[in-house]
């Protein structure tokens, strides 16, 4: 027992040294840049989204970039972008909680550049389908964003936010098999209370409470333990591990 309480304490002690140190490691490897004001801060695209004049196939595409500011530290802001066969733009769908401090909606479906830079944080695509797959999850992406429950609420943590609408989504539609990254706070936000539920992918299975405790396994994300909000985890699909505030340190 005393050795049980030992090696306890010595886990509890790492944790907490890893979540103290890893927030300085973020800020001073530049990968956040803190006090960027967001009416000036760059929303250009950042070049890898297809033309829609030179891409007829129908293309979906899921982007993740780090939040603003102080945000940036913990976490990323994800959105969904779809454009049909033979579209000639793109349509962007995302949760954004300014709006529902203005009493709007949370989701907000616009026509937009898919690919823009999140107030100067470069985004990166982390799911993809083009073609005739593309063209069958259009269709249960735009049914998906109707019927998200928690289009007047939002919360920055343990959630729902717009990591949260981004999992219903991918829930909704299992053919993207998104492997969202631990960065995405909210993510495992239950929808109407679930315990337990298929995992983002669709590739497994995950308990959580409230979003602040959860364990998940699936073929797809690997395993990750949710403590607080902040997820750990290891993927054995492309070994990695899966660390809050840094994400992925590893293969893929």
């Amino acid at each position: 027992m005393v050795g049980s309480g030992k090696m306890l304490s010595r886990v509890l002690i790492g944790l907490g040294l890893a979540l103290a140190v890893l927030p300085v490691v973020m800020i001073l490897s530049g990968a956040v840049s803190l006090g960027r004001d967001y009416r000036i801060a760059n929303r250009d695209s950042a070049g890898i989204a297809p033309d829609p004049a030179e891409t007829p196939e129908a293309v979906v595409q899921v982007y993740a970039a780090r939040a603003l500011n102080w945000r940036g530290i913990f976490g990323v802001h994800t959105w969904i972008a779809t454009k049909p066969e033979n579209a000639p733009h793109f349509t962007v769908h995302q949760v954004i909680g300014w709006r529902v401090l203005r009493d709007l909606p949370a989701v907000f479906s616009e026509t937009a550049i898919p690919d823009r830079n999140w107030f100067g944080n470069r985004p990166e695509i982390i799911a993809e389908l083009r073609g005739k797959e593309a063209t069958e999850a259009i269709a249960k992406i735009a049914e998906a964003v109707e019927t998200y429950p928690y289009v007047d609420e939002y919360r920055l943590w343990p959630g729902p936010n717009s990591n949260t609408f981004t999992a219903y989504v991918a829930r909704k539609v299992p053919e993207l098999k998104l492997d969202l990254p631990v960065t995405a706070i909210g993510k495992d936000y239950p929808i109407n209370g679930a315990l337990f539920e298929r995992t983002p992918s669709g590739t497994g299975y995950q308990i959580s409470l409230y979003g602040v405790l959860g364990i998940l396994l699936s073929r797809q994300e690997g395993l990750e333990l949710n403590l607080i909000g902040l997820s750990f985890g290891i993927d054995f699909a492309r070994p990695a591990l899966k660390l809050p505030f840094i994400g992925r340190l590893g293969f893929g």
